[in-house]
């Protein structure tokens, strides 16, 4: 999907996903989604929408990983850990379901921004769910044996 971000584009300037997600005020938001135009509004839609599909590959593969990587350690405490992180990875499809309604919800009404530490946190926390958990599962899933 990152293919589209070329087309995002505001009065001549590009934005992005990740700006949108962590990096971009709510001021900068206000304006991007107040200045859009149609064309871009609805590619921006369409890429919002397409992203609830690939969170259903995205966590369940995480998820999916750890079980991988727990079956291939014996140590018990980590195994509890990578149990864990594999539960962990259906709150960061919530966040991720969570961050994409409000980014439609602003993009419809974007004088209608609010809650905007709360969705930092959402953001935030699914990243370092599914970050955390796929660096750590996918070098004890690669491994052939029990450790």
């Amino acid at each position: 999907m990152k293919w589209m971000e070329n087309d995002f584009l505001v009065k001549g300037e590009k934005f992005t996903i990740i700006g949108l997600e962590i990096s971009y005020s709510k001021t900068k938001i206000a304006e991007i989604f107040s200045a859009i135009d149609i064309h871009v509004k609805a590619i921006l839609k369409y890429h919002l929408v397409f992203d609830f599909a690939f969170m259903a590959g995205v966590y369940p593969g995480i998820a999916s990983l750890n079980i991988i990587a727990y079956q291939k350690t014996s140590n018990k405490t980590l195994q509890k850990i990578l149990l864990g992180f594999a539960f962990f990875q259906l709150i960061a499809w919530g966040c991720d379901i969570i961050e994409n309604c409000y980014l439609l919800n602003w993009l419809e009404v974007p004088s209608g921004i609010n809650h905007f530490e709360l969705y930092h946190s959402v953001v935030f926390a699914k990243w370092i769910i599914a970050l955390s958990g796929a660096i750590l599962a996918i070098p004890l899933a690669l491994r052939r044996n029990k450790a």
